[in-house]
């Protein structure tokens, strides 16, 4: 019984410690750090007005064509791309992406777009990361398609 109580207080004290560094996970940096990573966020957002969320359907992304300030980014490969791609978007694969970067306006609201929305998900990551205004079609292509929205092949 004294074994059991003693895992008992064990477990307990290890949800306490979990519980409370969870709680720490969600709380803004330290003063001295806030600066820092403000600055490249607010720059995005003067160059970048267009208020939209991470993952955005293909309705928005639809509603954005033609917009000046919006770049389509299709990341899949050179095959799938002439199979079918949004008008407006521009072929930068995957791969090539992050060896690519100076080839994307940093100035325009970039929408990244695959087949299904996982290769644009981590495109999406990899833009933000290097101070995009970036945001990832929800269901890629085959969303796109099964919406009825123009195709270029």
């Amino acid at each position: 019984m004294r074994r059991l109580n003693n895992r008992t207080n064990l477990v307990f004290g290890l949800l306490i410690v979990i519980a409370i560094a969870v709680s720490g996970c969600g709380s803004t940096a330290s003063p001295a750090a806030e600066p820092a990573a403000a600055a490249p966020v607010a720059a995005v957002q003067d160059a970048a007005p267009l208020d939209l969320p991470l993952t955005i359907d293909a309705k928005t992304v639809n509603s954005l064509r033609g917009n000046p300030d919006v770049v389509l980014i299709d990341v899949r490969e050179n095959d799938e791309y002439a199979a079918g791609h949004i008008p407006e978007a521009t072929l930068i694969p995957l791969g090539q992406l992050s060896s690519r970067l100076n080839e994307i306006p940093k100035d325009k609201t970039v929408v990244a777009v695959c087949r299904s929305g996982n290769r644009s998900g981590q495109a999406t990551e990899l833009l933000r990361q290097a101070g995009f205004d970036a945001h990832n079609m929800d269901g890629g292509m085959i969303s796109w398609e099964q919406a009825g929205f123009d195709i270029q092949r």
